[in-house]
């Protein structure tokens, strides 16, 4: 039998990363699930990993904080030894209201950006060692559909995924041929991360932008899970690419 693959996934709790971790233990890979702050919602993914056959490891790291990154990655290396994947997806965001450009908070403009930008460097810089001993190593970052074209999400969180973008294409020059960069660029995605940006007019703009979306709903954490996992596993001379995820809603708009 061979041994399973290795995989890390920052913001591994919820939403998206919750996803990743269940869909690499589904494909055969043991997983460290990296969180700030959801420590129950991380153990209840960490269990769900562990039913479907996985090795997990739980490590709580504010990947802003370059020290706690280092420290994460030797507590990856101790257990696993080596990576086969990382998926770079903790993220924050800022509050404000639209188009108001004065209710923004700077020093949340400073955290959405340690968190988003410096945070994913850190956390690739500190893997790299560990992805170079790995089989066909490949990392994917989150982006987000507001980091290529204008939306309503607040400036710092489109702006760092706009960063987001040039970093991965950037990365992918940097790490390659050994390693794979990759992206993916969610649109309007079900579930708490747009029913705290739209509040109570969640049902409403989410319905009409699936109507307006010609596979006719809204992108899932799931659908996300999926295409991450693709590049990983298949698209083995693709690196450098951003995926767009929203039912084609950006091309016939």
């Amino acid at each position: 039998m061979s041994e399973r693959k290795k995989a890390l996934v920052t913001g591994g709790a919820t939403g998206i990363g919750k996803s990743a971790v269940l869909a690499l233990a589904r494909a055969g890979y043991d997983v460290a699930i990296n969180y700030a702050s959801s420590a129950q919602a991380a153990k209840d993914t960490e269990k769900e990993a562990q039913a479907l056959g996985a090795k997990t490891l739980l490590l709580q790291c504010d990947v802003s904080d370059e020290k706690a990154v280092r420290a994460m990655a030797a507590e990856v290396e101790k257990s696993f030894g080596h990576l086969d994947a990382l998926i770079s997806n903790a993220g924050t965001t800022a509050k404000w209201k639209v188009k108001d450009l004065e209710s923004l908070d700077m020093d949340e403009w400073d955290r959405t950006f340690a968190v988003n930008v410096k945070g994913l460097f850190q956390v690739v810089r500190a893997c790299v060692p560990l992805l170079k001993k790995g089989t066909n190593p490949s990392i994917v970052n989150t982006a987000s559909i507001v980091g290529l074209r204008p939306g309503p999400q607040p400036l710092p969180y489109a702006a760092s995924k706009a960063a987001v973008v040039n970093m991965t294409k950037t990365l992918a020059w940097n790490l390659g041929p050994e390693i794979r960069v990759n992206a993916v660029a969610p649109g309007w995605m079900e579930g708490d991360w747009m029913q705290r940006m739209l509040g109570e007019k969640y049902d409403d703009l989410m319905g009409k932008r699936a109507r307006a979306t010609p596979l006719k709903r809204c992108v899932t954490a799931d659908d996300v899970a999926e295409t991450m996992l693709n590049l990983i596993q298949s698209n083995r001379f693709v690196t450098g690419e951003i995926i767009v995820i929203d039912g084609g809603f950006t091309s016939s708009t």
